[in-house]
């Protein structure tokens, strides 16, 4: 069997984006020769220091907690439990749509790291400021790849970064392969920087 390239995915657990193309790359990894491997990154990090409204400032204040919870797993446990934990936390954020913010968001991570096998108390990193430094130290990896401009997900192969790509749908089997087919070719271009339409759809989790 071919040997896998490693696809290395920037993330941060409250963006739906960033969790429909990660699902999307588990659906690549059975069709292609590929091994994804997961790195948090930060919303909150990201635009602390930009104009933006308060509703949504609100939203990442909360948001830094399950990053913060990644980071302390990935401590006492290992990179190989990034992956897994992301997959619990991401389908209780998205596919079943529990509250990220207030007094249930302890619940739902807790919920998340007993799921993904490791301590449920490591749900009180949610709080703390103990692993800001490796958080971002890890933002930082995966943004200066693509710069300040974009947000999450972002991905790198072979050398080649990039934000996105930004699918309102998980493509599956072989559709999910043909679109890692184009994503590589047009990233492999140099000159190449940006291909944008608006968005009409919301993201859906199916």
């Amino acid at each position: 069997m071919a040997e896998r390239t490693p696809v290395d995915l920037w993330f941060d657990p409250f963006c739906p984006f960033a969790w429909i193309t990660s699902r999307w790359l588990v659906e690549v990894e059975q069709v292609r020769q590929i091994e994804p491997r997961w790195h948090i990154m930060s919303l909150t990090v990201l635009n602390e220091d930009k104009e933006i409204p308060d509703s949504y400032r609100e939203m990442l204040a909360a948001a830094i907690g399950p990053v913060r919870v990644v980071a302390a797993a990935a401590d006492k446990y290992g990179e190989h439990v990034v992956g897994p934990l992301y997959t619990e936390l991401g389908t209780r954020f998205h596919n079943e749509g529990r509250p990220k913010e207030g007094p249930t968001l302890r619940d739902t991570i807790g919920d998340a790291l007993v799921a993904a096998g490791l301590d449920r108390e490591l749900a009180d990193a949610m709080d703390s400021t103990d692993y800001d430094e490796a958080v971002r130290e890890s933002h930082t990896r995966g943004i200066d790849l693509v710069g300040q401009e974009v947000g999450t997900p972002v991905i790198q192969v072979e050398g080649v970064a990039f934000f996105g790509p930004v699918l309102t749908r998980i493509p599956r089997g072989e559709d999910a392969g043909r679109l890692w087919d184009g994503v590589r070719t047009v990233a492999a271009f140099d000159d190449f920087f940006e291909l944008k339409r608006s968005r009409t759809r919301r993201p859906v989790f199916d």
